[in-house]
């Protein structure tokens, strides 16, 4: 079966009596709301990473400029910083990009270290209002700040929604068919994609980053309305496509004849229970862990020192298409679940460790002729980080039991976090070090 879809209630709901299993409907309706739900999630993914990447796509910029009062924008939209230092092969930032990134994670990191402790089981609708006024208000405190402090605190807002809203929507994926968990992840590697493109299309075009940041504002708008007006309430479905072959595969982490579950039902899990599940997800935790601390080591520490002086990009311009080129392959892969799926993701850990090896070399080296090398190498990498998430979670929803799969998913997605953020307190010392040197 594909989600814990036994009787259910609206998961805003408080917690009530369980009613009794509706009537199964009509084909037509069941495949309607299939529809809605898999465009729900679609679009839930989208706008719940998208400040976030742009947060990411704009480290550079928020790191090159403080405002001057009567500025227009806190950047400009393709600087030329004072901050750099300019004899450096480097030409580093004085802060390394690394700090945007401990911004925009260390509080998803406890946002997501509190979700197995109870945090997934607080209602739903006031988590979605929370996540969606945050990503807001990190937008216009960015837009119209004044100064390097300012703009992170307006990262630190957009990495609450982020986190928020993964823990939140992650877990809510329990109670409808796996399907959903492919549209879920396609939807945040389009959120990479559509963010990191839309801040280097608008910036390239000549708009500030300050009109940039504002003309984001209806993202937030559309996460409220997935939540509340396109999603269905969540009862007896359709597995969602899933095939005899899948089911009969499943080896739950936990052996369990305990009936499917309502929403909430994790909260009865005892502490042994909890332990269990937790140790039955680490062979899918560790290798997402170092997946994501090595991506972001390159993402955060070694694209601003990837720096070509001799091409017609400038290195802000640069820095923007590194991480255009990631968020594709990001997106190319989360979506291709239909079509590859992977069991073994020790293997994706392995490969993406090589991949920091190697940039770090040239890091040091500078043997790399051309930035297009470095281009397919950065598209490579973003096609292994996204394939990692993606399985990583089918097969964890594969592999658990109804009973426990709601707090398997809040609990697993510290994963890429947990990664993200070791790799920025390493990225931080790194680019000093180099940059000294240099």
């Amino acid at each position: 079966m594909g989600g814990c879809a036994g009787s259910r209630r609206r998961l805003s709901d408080s917690e009530g009596e369980e009613a009794d299993p509706a009537p199964r409907p009509p084909p037509q309706d069941r495949q309607g709301a299939h529809w809605k739900n898999a465009v729900g999630f679609w679009l839930l993914g989208l706008c719940n990473n998208f400040s976030y990447v742009v947060m990411l796509s704009a480290a550079h910029d928020i790191l090159s400029h403080q405002r001057a009062p009567g500025n227009q924008s806190h950047v400009d939209p393709d600087p030329t910083p004072t901050s750099h230092n300019s004899s450096s092969r480097f030409d580093c930032n004085s802060v390394s990009t690394a700090a945007v990134l401990l911004a925009d994670i260390l509080p998803t990191l406890v946002i997501k270290l509190l979700a197995p402790l109870g945090l997934h089981l607080l209602p739903y609708s006031p988590r979605v209002l929370t996540s969606g006024m945050c990503a807001a208000g990190s937008f216009i405190l960015v837009a119209f700040s004044h100064s390097v402090g300012i703009s992170l605190c307006g990262v630190v807002l957009a990495s609450i929604s982020s986190g928020l809203g993964e823990v939140t929507f992650l877990s809510l994926t329990a109670f409808y068919p796996r399907a959903v968990i492919s549209w879920w992840s396609s939807g945040t590697g389009g959120a990479g994609l559509l963010g990191a493109l839309s801040y280097l299309g608008l910036t390239q075009a000549g708009l500030s980053p300050q009109h940039t940041l504002l003309s984001m504002l209806g993202i937030p708008t559309l996460l409220l309305a997935s939540y509340f007006l396109l999603l269905t309430s969540p009862g007896p479905q359709d597995p969602g496509g899933e095939g005899e072959a899948d089911t009969a595969a499943r080896q739950p982490l936990i052996n369990s004849e305990a009936p499917e579950s309502k929403p909430g039902s994790s909260s009865h899990l005892s502490l042994q229970e909890r332990w269990t599940v937790f140790k039955g997800l680490l062979r899918y935790i560790v290798p997402l862990v170092l997946v994501y601390f090595a991506e972001y080591f390159i993402n955060q520490g070694l694209f601003e020192l990837l720096f070509f002086r001799n091409t017609f990009l400038s290195h802000a311009q640069q820095y923007r298409w590194y991480q255009m080129l990631y968020q594709a392959g990001v997106f190319a892969s989360r979506s291709s679940l239909r079509c590859c799926r992977i069991r073994h993701t020790w293997a994706l850990a392995f490969l993406q460790c090589l991949n920091l090896a190697f940039l770090l070399a040239d890091v040091w080296l500078s043997f790399l002729p051309s930035i297009y090398l470095v281009f397919l190498i950065i598209l490579y990498e973003g096609l292994l980080g996204g394939a990692a998430y993606v399985n990583t979670f089918h097969n964890i929803a594969l592999e658990t039991s109804c009973e426990h799969r709601e707090f398997a998913m809040a609990t697993a997605c510290i994963s890429d976090t947990l990664g993200i953020s070791l790799s920025g307190l390493l990225a931080l010392p790194l680019h000093d070090f180099l940059c000294q040197l240099s």
